[in-house]
């Protein structure tokens, strides 16, 4: 099976109301090519000087989405064009992405990450971290971010209960945000969490934004 069949056999197993981005990282402008020949435009890359290369590159109307964990200082190389970016996990890093935008005239569309796997080396913010971050002036006075959802990857484990259990919590977690801090903005409709290996469970519990890659191009080029 070729990039176009496993898309198109992937997006079957899809409902129409959920979002696939197709994680394209270490994979070469003409194995994306394939992906967008074949009618796709949600891509999805981990390394913030692989997404700026691959943008200048490829088709302008690729929607192109930050999904790795985003240092400070590269926030301005994005900015200019990138159509989401996840994985946002302070108010510092907040402030900054709401700087740079100002700077280019836009509005840039974010997902919170939240902890949810047991593991440690899992980045994002607990429930604590959220509210004090929503809650804060700085955050409100900032008009050039906008909170899209949340998003947050499961414990890296064979155990489906469990992965199923985090993906709860995010969906609750989302629920009470929507219910609270969002209650009037109809934009924060995002539920980001499902990867190649669970997303199927995902989407059982409420995602509506899944992340495959190797599914779709094969192994990584490591």
């Amino acid at each position: 099976m070729g990039i176009a069949e496993n898309l198109i056999g992937i997006k079957k197993t899809i409902p129409g109301h959920v979002t696939l981005v197709a994680v394209s990282k270490t994979k070469a402008d003409e194995e994306i090519m394939v992906a967008y020949d074949a009618g796709h435009r949600d891509f999805g890359e981990n390394k913030v000087q692989d997404l700026v290369a691959k943008q200048e590159r490829l088709p302008k109307d690729i929607r192109w989405h930050m999904i790795g964990h985003l240092q400070s200082n590269k926030v301005k190389y994005l900015v200019p064009f990138v159509h989401m970016l996840h994985g946002v996990d302070s108010l510092k890093l907040l402030g900054i992405i709401h700087k740079e935008a100002e700077k280019q005239d836009r509005v840039i569309d974010c997902l919170l990450q939240v902890r949810i796997a047991r593991e440690e080396t899992k980045f994002g913010l607990n429930e604590e971290a959220l509210k004090e971050l929503l809650g804060s002036g700085a955050f409100r006075e900032m008009n050039h971010v906008r909170i899209r959802g949340v998003m947050g990857m499961a414990t890296y484990t064979e155990n489906s209960e469990q992965i199923r259990e985090e993906f709860r919590l995010l969906k609750r977690i989302f629920d009470s945000l929507k219910a609270t801090s969002f209650g009037k903005q109809e934009w924060f409709d995002q539920l980001s969490c499902g990867m190649s290996g669970d997303y199927l469970l995902a989407i059982e519990e409420g995602s509506n934004l899944v992340r495959i890659g190797s599914l779709i191009f094969g192994p990584r080029n490591y």
